[in-house]
C-alpha cells in the first residue's frame, strides 16, 4: 500500500511549498489544488512521485491518485499544510496570507461561478456522497437474487432461510433513498439536514396512501428522489426565511415546525403530483427510446459518456438512474453508458503496445487499468487518453460501438440494465438484471464490453497517432513531447472542461 504521507510530502514541495497552495478539494479519485503562482508548480516532479497517475497544471491543478489512495492523501496534505503554515505564521503576516488566499479563491469561484455549473456542482453534490451506500446494497441485492435462484430451484434449499436476511439489508436503504437523498439536499442548501430528513421521510410514509389531492390518490414514494430532492430544497430555503425574522427565544420551535409544515404541504398537494409524473416520462422515454432506436441511441450514448466524465456532468445522471431503479427495478442507460470506460481500456492497452518504449506512459497505464477495469476511468482518461489527443476520440469510438451492441439487445426486447448504480465494467456483473433475467443482460452486457475493447484497441492502434507522434512519444519519459507548449495555453484553460483534444492531432491543452 501507498505511504499517503510521503506521497503527501512530495505533492508539497512539487506545488510549490506550502505558501503557494490555497486550498485542497478531493473527488473519487483526484485532488483539486488551487495555487496561487502556477510558475512554482514542477509538473514533471509531480507526475513522477510514486502513486501519482496523473498531474494536470493549472490555478486549479489537478492531481489523479485513483480512488481509496486519494482520500488518505488529501487528509494527509491537510495535516502537511496545517503544520507548515504553523511553522511559518512566525515569519510571515497569517491575516495578509489568508487575506491573499480568499481574494484569489474568489478569483477562482467567480471564474466558474455560473448557473449552469453551480446547479450541476450542487446535484453532483448531493448523490455522490450515496454512491458507496448504492454500490454495497446493489452488490447485497445481486448475491440475494442468487440465493433465491438456487433455493427455489431445489439445488440448495437450505438457503431460503438466508435470502429475506440479505434482503432486508440490501432494500432497507432503498426503502429510505429518499430520505438520504433530502437529507443531502438541505445540507447542500443551507437547511438543517435532519429537518430535510423529516421532510423526505413524509414523502415514503406508509400514511401517504389515504390522501387523496387533485382527485388521485397519492402512493408512498410517489416522485421518489427527484420529488424527495425538491421538497428539500424549498425547506432549506423556508427554514433560512424563517430564521432570518424568528425571534432567538422562539425560534427553537418556529423554524422547523414552519418549515415542515410549508414544505410538507407542498411536497404533498405540489411537488409529489409533479415528481411522479417526470419521474414516469423519464421511464416512459428511456425505455421507448432504448427499444425503438436502440442501436443508435446506444451509439449516441456510449460515445458521449467520456467527455461527461472528464467534465463531472456523468454525476448529474444519477438521478435519472435512481428513478429507473425505482420504477422498473433497473436502469437501462446506466450498462450503455459503462461502455465508455470499456472503450478506452480497449484504447489504453493500445497505447501501452504502440508505445512500448515510453516508461511513463507504460507505468502510468498499469497504474490505472485495474481501476478501469473495476468501473473508475478518471485515472485513465487524465493520464492517458486525454493528455495524448487521438486515443481520448478513439476511445469514445470504442464506447459508441460498445453502446450500439447494448442498445441493439435492447432494441431487441433484451433489455440490459442494473439494479444499482456506482459500479461499471466488469464489476457492474454482478448488477445485471433486464427483461429476460440476468443471463440475457449478461450476454447482452459481455458482448457490448468485447465490441467497446476491441474497436477502442484498433480504433487506437491505427487512428491514435501520426507518424511524427509515434516517433516523438516512443521513447522514454516522453508524453510530454506530444502536448502543446505552455505558452500555447489559453488563459483560464485550468479546467478539464476546456482541455477537450481535437481529431487534428495529439494537441492537449495542459
Amino acid at each position: 500500500m501507498a505511504d499517503s504521507r510521503v506521497i503527501a510530502d512530495q505533492l508539497l514541495i512539487g506545488l510549490g511549498g506550502a505558501e503557494n497552495i490555497i486550498d485542497v478539494e478531493k473527488c473519487m479519485t483526484r485532488l483539486r489544488v488551487g495555487v496561487r503562482d502556477q510558475d512554482r508548480v514542477d509538473v514533471a516532479a509531480l507526475r513522477a512521485i510514486a502513486g501519482v497517475l496523473a498531474a494536470l497544471p493549472g490555478d486549479n491543478c489537478q492531481i489523479v491518485l485513483g480512488p481509496g489512495l486519494v482520500d488518505r492523501v488529501a487528509i494527509d496534505v491537510e495535516s502537511a499544510l496545517s503544520a507548515a503554515r504553523a511553522e511559518g505564521s512566525a515569519a510571515s503576516s497569517a491575516a495578509q496570507l489568508a487575506d491573499k488566499g480568499a481574494a484569489i479563491r474568489q478569483q477562482n469561484k467567480q471564474r466558474n461561478n455560473t448557473p449552469v455549473k453551480n446547479a450541476l456542482r450542487r446535484i453532483s453534490n448531493i448523490f455522490v456522497p450515496l454512491i458507496p451506500a448504492l454500490i454495497a446494497c446493489g452488490l447485497i441485492a445481486g448475491i440475494n437474487g442468487i440465493l433465491t435462484n438456487l433455493a427455489t430451484s431445489g439445488q440448495v434449499p437450505w438457503l431460503a432461510t438466508l435470502s429475506p436476511i440479505f434482503s432486508v439489508m440490501s432494500s432497507g436503504f432503498f426503502a429510505l433513498l429518499a430520505v438520504f437523498v433530502a437529507m443531502n439536499a438541505a445540507k447542500e442548501f443551507g437547511g438543517t439536514p435532519i429537518i430535510g430528513g423529516v421532510i423526505g421521510g413524509i414523502i415514503v410514509a406508509p400514511a401517504v396512501a389515504n390522501i387523496v389531492v387533485w382527485g388521485q390518490q397519492l402512493a408512498p414514494g410517489q416522485g421518489g428522489v427527484l420529488g424527495a430532492m425538491a421538497a428539500a430544497i424549498l425547506g432549506a430555503y423556508v427554514e433560512r426565511w424563517a430564521r432570518r425574522w424568528a425571534p432567538d427565544v422562539l425560534a427553537l420551535f418556529i423554524v422547523p415546525t414552519l418549515t415542515v409544515l410549508i414544505a410538507g404541504l407542498a411536497a404533498l398537494f405540489l411537488l409529489m403530483p409533479a415528481a411522479g409524473w417526470v419521474s414516469i416520462q423519464i421511464g416512459i422515454g428511456a425505455t421507448w427510446l432504448l427499444s425503438t432506436a436502440g442501436v443508435f441511441a446506444g451509439f449516441v450514448l456510449g460515445g458521449l459518456f467520456l467527455p461527461l466524465v472528464m467534465t463531472g456532468l456523468h454525476q448529474t445522471l444519477t438521478p435519472i438512474h435512481t428513478t429507473l431503479i425505482e420504477q422498473v427495478g433497473y436502469t437501462t442507460l446506466l450498462p450503455v453508458l459503462a461502455m465508455g470506460g470499456a472503450g478506452q481500456i480497449g484504447a489504453a492497452i493500445a497505447v501501452f503496445f504502440r508505445l512500448r518504449r515510453n516508461t511513463s506512459i507504460g507505468r502510468t497505464i498499469k497504474s490505472a487499468l485495474p481501476a478501469g477495469f473495476l468501473g473508475v476511468g478518471e485515472p485513465l482518461i487524465y493520464g492517458v487518453t486525454l493528455p495524448l489527443g487521438r486515443p481520448f476520440i478513439t476511445a469514445c469510438i470504442g464506447g459508441a460501438f460498445g453502446g450500439a451492441v447494448i442498445g441493439l439487445f435492447d432494441q431487441l426486447g433484451y433489455t440490459v440494465g442494473a439494479i444499482a448504480i456506482g459500479a461499471s465494467d466488469v464489476s457492474l456483473f454482478p448488477l445485471l438484471q433486464g427483461s429476460q433475467g440476468w443471463g440475457a443482460a449478461a450476454l447482452g452486457y459481455a458482448c457490448g464490453l468485447i465490441v467497446a475493447y476491441t474497436v477502442g484497441f484498433f480504433a487506437t492502434w491505427f487512428f491514435g497517432f501520426t507518424r511524427d507522434q509515434l516517433v516523438r512519444l516512443n521513447t522514454d519519459d516522453t508524453i510530454d513531447a506530444g502536448l502543446v507548449p505552455a505558452d500555447d495555453v489559453p488563459e483560464g484553460a485550468d479546467d478539464p472542461a476546456d482541455q477537450i483534444p481535437t481529431l487534428a492531432g495529439s494537441h492537449h491543452r495542459s
